[in-house]
Parts: structure tokens; C-alpha cells; sequence
């Protein structure tokens, strides 16, 4: 049960990293900016919202586990 949280957790923010752009230098951030449109953009931060708040709360969730 730990190991499926961890997992979820590390793979959530991944994808949390991947779609808000994180792992990209300030060029490409700006070149993904202009690039992009506003509609496309928002979508990119809900997902990446949402997958980042899934993985904080399965990694909140093997905290618990591991201290009960």
C-alpha cells in the first residue's frame, strides 16, 4: 500500500513538473510563452496543478502511513 502511494506520489509530480514547464531554462519558457495560446496555457497549469496537489497528497498519505 506504501509503495502504490509512493509511486503515485512521484509519478503525479513528474507529470506536475513536466506540464508547468519546471525542468526548462528561461529561453525556452519564453519561447513556450509566445508560442502557446492563452486557452493552451491554462490547461497546461490545471493539469499540472492537479497532478502536483494528487502527489503532494499521496506522499502527505505515506507519511502518515509510515508514522502510524
Amino acid at each position: 500500500m506504501i509503495q502504490t502511494f509512493l509511486i503515485i506520489g512521484i509519478v503525479a509530480i513528474g507529470i506536475s513538473g513536466v506540464f508547468l514547464g519546471v525542468w526548462t531554462s528561461g529561453q525556452e519558457q519564453r519561447a513556450n510563452y509566445h508560442s502557446e495560446t492563452k486557452d493552451h496555457r491554462d490547461f497546461r497549469s490545471k493539469v499540472g496543478i492537479y497532478s502536483g496537489l494528487v502527489g503532494l497528497v499521496s506522499l502527505g498519505v505515506v507519511g502518515l502511513l509510515l508514522y502510524i
